[in-house]
């Protein structure tokens, strides 16, 4: 399931209303508004931070080439993850086995480096981003069932972002409510493999037939829908 949701601005308020009664781990950026839940490190967002700082760095393998290798091991082990389908379980026995070392050494090696670099350099920028976001970067290693980054999301993110070349803004709240709703249905069917076109074509054949005060919608939801024809 995708959902997009409106919010006035970017306040702790908004986040807690957002994630008002839930309990569990949260997959996000470094953002300091989530309280209540298991916050998980995106290391995608850390990756990128040692990106710039080799764009910056005189030598060709310097210490922003040597933090990139760390992170692309890391990859590495979940891209075999993921190309041997494993388990949940299988996944967390893999990351506790190889992954952990990994994360080990690389960070004896950030609290080094971070002793002997200019701290508003790319690099210790970089460094400083990775150490503060640590606790966070590795929880993916505790459950099967997290990713190593948000990728997933910041690719749901993506039409939503390239829509605003489109137009400057909603004109009221009512219509950035409205445009959440059509982008959190169509993004819903997408990712359960129905093609939003004719799934909103059943809602408007079946709604219509609803009794009124029916709420139960669940049989409408894109996860249990069949299409009686071919919508590929």
């Amino acid at each position: 399931m995708v959902i997009y949701d409106y919010q006035a601005g970017r306040s702790r308020a908004c986040a807690e209303a957002f994630l008002a009664g839930y309990q569990g781990y949260l997959q996000c950026d470094g953002y300091r508004v989530y309280e209540g839940v298991i916050p998980v490190g995106c290391w995608a967002h850390a990756r990128r931070k040692y990106d710039e700082a080799l764009k910056a760095e005189s030598k060709n393998k310097g210490r922003a080439h040597k933090a990139i290798s760390f992170i692309s091991q890391l990859y590495k082990l979940e891209t075999q993850a993921k190309n041997k389908q494993l388990s949940p379980q299988a996944q967390y026995q893999l990351r506790q086995e190889k992954a952990l070392p990994i994360l080990i050494q690389f960070k004896a090696w950030l609290d080094e480096a971070s002793d002997k670099i200019l701290a508003g350099s790319y690099i210790g920028k970089a460094i400083k981003y990775t150490i503060n976001q640590w606790p966070k970067l590795i929880r993916y290693i505790e459950d099967g069932h997290l990713g190593i980054d948000n990728n997933i999301t910041e690719r749901d993110i993506r039409p939503f972002t390239t829509g605003r070349k489109n137009w400057l803004f909603s004109k009221s709240i009512n219509g950035a409510q409205a445009s959440a709703t059509l982008y959190s249905i169509v993004m819903t069917c997408r990712a359960n493999d129905i093609n939003p076109y004719y799934y909103f074509q059943h809602l408007f054949k079946v709604l219509p037939n609803r009794e009124k005060g029916d709420d139960g919608f669940t049989d409408l939801m894109p996860w249990n829908v069949q299409l009686d024809f071919d919508y590929s």
